[in-house]
């Protein structure tokens, strides 16, 4: 499934559309080049989980918690590409939480292969192509309710 954002609002609006159709102990991968949008459909995700507090990029915290209608975990491994050591980011699956990792790609070794990968690439100034590709049954069913949103 493929969409194109022309905006920083549409490619928000896509993942406010998303939260909706997601599940207690979703795995949200995200990968694209530095300023692709990751970071800006997490703070989509976020209003789509009624979270009132500030998304910005956990670069330095490399993981933030924040409260909503379900809890997202937001992990940047950005900074994780030379030493991906098992920091328990995996222990926070099981908490009925949405899990969202950008720079996913560094770290996927440290998990199942069930998640949805979302692609980000750069167009122009304001364009990005999404991608979502499911890893999973669970996924793939996924996409089909986000389909019938979009």
């Amino acid at each position: 499934m493929k969409y194109v954002a022309h905006s920083k609002e549409e490619t928000q609006d896509l993942a406010y559309k998303l939260a909706k159709v997601l599940f207690p102990d979703s795995l949200v991968a995200l990968n694209g080049d530095l300023a692709c949008g990751k970071t800006t459909f997490t703070q989509g995700l976020a209003k789509g989980l009624n979270i009132k507090k500030t998304v910005n990029s956990p670069t330095f915290n490399i993981l933030k918690i924040y409260e909503g209608d379900l809890t997202l975990y937001h992990i940047d491994a950005y900074r994780l590409y030379e030493n991906p050591y098992d920091l328990g980011f995996e222990d926070y699956l099981d908490n009925g939480g949405v899990m969202v990792i950008e720079w996913f790609d560094y770290i996927k070794d440290m998990f199942k292969d069930d998640y949805l990968e979302i692609r980000f690439t750069y167009l122009d100034e304001n364009s990005r192509l999404i991608e979502f590709i499911p890893h999973g049954q669970r996924y793939e069913e996924l996409l089909k309710e986000l389909d019938s949103l979009c």
